[in-house]
C-alpha cells in the first residue's frame, strides 16, 4: 500500500500518492468514487518517478455531508482550485480522469497544456447525455425549465441551471495527447460521440470488448492495469 500525504486545497480534502518528483498526475475521479481510489494509478505512477494528486469531489467521499451539489458549475470551480496549487508545486502535470470527472475536466482544463491525459470511460458530451435522459423520463425541455428541477426514478436529478450551464459551455478545444479506455457498451457515452471526438482531437483509443461503462469484472480491471501501465 502506498503511502499518501493528505492535504486540503481551499478545504477540498486531498492527497498526495508517492515521494516527492517534479512530475504529478491529477486524479479526478467519476461518480459514485473518491479520492482514495486513485491507488491502483499511484502503484503505477510512483514506478515511474511521479506523483499523484487526488481530491474529493463534491458529495463524495469526505464531503458527503458538506451540502454543495456536485453540478458542473462547483465540479469546475473546484478543479480549477487545485490547478492552482499544482501550478505552485509541480513543473510537469498529467491528468487521469474518469466519468463525470472527465467531462468536468474537459471544461475546466481546456487551456492546460498537460504532458499527457488519459481519459477512463469519459462523459464526452453533457448535453447529448442530458438530452437522452429528458427522452428516457419523458420530460421535455418546457417542463425541465418551468420545474427547474425533476427528479427521475434512477435517483438521478435533472436541473435546468446545469443543462444551461452545459449548453452555453461545450467543448471546443482540447489539445492534448489524451488516451481512452472505454467499454463496447457504455450506455452513457455512445460510440458515435466517441468516434466524432476522436477524430476532433485526434486521441488514441482502446476498446474493451463486451466492457461498460464501469469496469467491474477481474479481466477488466486487469484490462485497466494494462493500459495505464502503458500510457501512464
Amino acid at each position: 500500500m502506498i503511502e499518501a500525504q493528505r492535504i486540503t486545497i481551499q478545504n477540498i480534502p486531498a492527497l498526495i500518492w508517492g515521494a516527492p518528483s517534479e512530475s504529478v498526475y491529477v486524479f479526478v475521479h467519476g461518480k459514485m468514487s473518491k479520492k482514495e481510489e486513485a491507488e491502483g494509478v499511484a502503484e503505477i505512477a510512483v514506478k515511474k518517478n511521479m506523483q499523484v494528486l487526488s481530491f474529493d469531489l463534491p458529495e463524495h467521499g469526505e464531503r458527503k455531508a458538506e451540502g454543495r451539489a456536485c453540478s458542473v458549475q462547483n465540479g469546475v470551480e473546484d478543479l480549477t482550485q487545485v490547478m492552482e496549487y499544482v501550478k505552485c508545486h509541480w513543473k510537469t502535470v498529467g491528468l487521469f480522469a474518469s466519468s463525470l470527472g472527465a467531462y468536468f475536466s474537459l471544461v475546466a482544463y481546456r487551456d492546460i497544456p498537460f504532458q499527457k491525459c488519459l481519459f477512463l470511460s469519459p462523459i464526452l458530451d453533457m448535453e447529448a447525455l442530458i438530452h437522452n435522459m429528458m427522452q428516457w423520463f419523458n420530460v421535455s425541455e418546457k417542463e425541465l425549465e418551468e420545474q427547474q428541477e425533476i427528479e427521475t426514478s434512477m435517483g438521478e436529478k435533472l436541473i435546468w441551471d446545469y443543462y444551461q450551464f452545459v449548453r452555453q459551455n461545450p467543448v471546443e478545444a482540447w489539445n492534448v495527447e489524451t488516451y481512452i479506455l472505454y467499454g463496447e457498451r457504455d450506455h452513457l457515452t455512445p460510440r458515435t460521440v466517441l468516434d466524432a471526438f476522436v477524430s476532433r482531437f485526434q486521441c488514441y483509443v482502446d476498446i474493451v470488448k463486451d466492457g461498460e461503462h464501469y469496469f467491474h469484472t477481474d479481466k477488466q480491471r486487469e484490462r485497466l492495469r494494462r493500459w495505464i501501465g502503458k500510457n501512464l
